[in-house]
């Protein structure tokens, strides 16, 4: 089974799987360097369902949220070693988005009955304001883990060089 897949993709796949009965997970993020709390995070996400579909935000969103020197790992990259990773059934790279409006064709599109989120997100409310518009819930699956972070790894890599 091929995980990464394109948003035109999104919808058929996730209808097919609908039908069998499957419960299906979404969440999204940049997943830049792994660390231990996005392992955590994916596994836990995993737990709430059959099917795990993780959103990958675009390099240039990550510029746009991050900074210039972001991502440290081009999207090839890390959709290459998200797909190697277990919990994770399909992959979604998201193009440049801009708006909610846009993320919310998408979620649209897959249909997940739970979006996963970590406590204290940030985004918590408009992941919100999307599970009602498609009947599903957001769950925290997890903490932050203290201490880990990419943007601390990458703090940590550059008074290195």
């Amino acid at each position: 089974m091929n995980k990464i897949i394109t948003i035109n993709q999104t919808a058929k796949i996730s209808k097919k799987l609908k039908d069998q009965g499957k419960k299906i997970v979404l969440a999204g993020g940049c997943f830049d360097i792994l660390h231990i709390g996005h392992i955590r995070f994916l596994e836990e996400a995993k737990k709430r369902g059959d099917i795990l579909f993780v959103l990958l935000e675009s390099d240039q969103t990550i510029q746009k949220l991050k900074g210039s020197n972001r991502p440290i790992n081009p999207c090839q990259i890390r959709t290459r070693v998200l797909a190697a990773l277990e919990p994770i059934d399909y992959i979604v790279i998201l193009p440049p988005l801009c708006k909610n409006s846009d993320y919310d064709v998408i979620i649209g599109d897959v249909k997940p009955d739970i979006i996963a989120t970590t406590a204290g997100d940030p985004q918590r409310s408009h992941k919100e304001r999307q599970a009602q518009l498609i009947h599903a819930k957001v769950i925290d699956v997890t903490n932050v883990v203290l201490g880990e972070s990419t943007t601390k790894i990458a703090q940590l890599i550059e008074k290195d060089i």
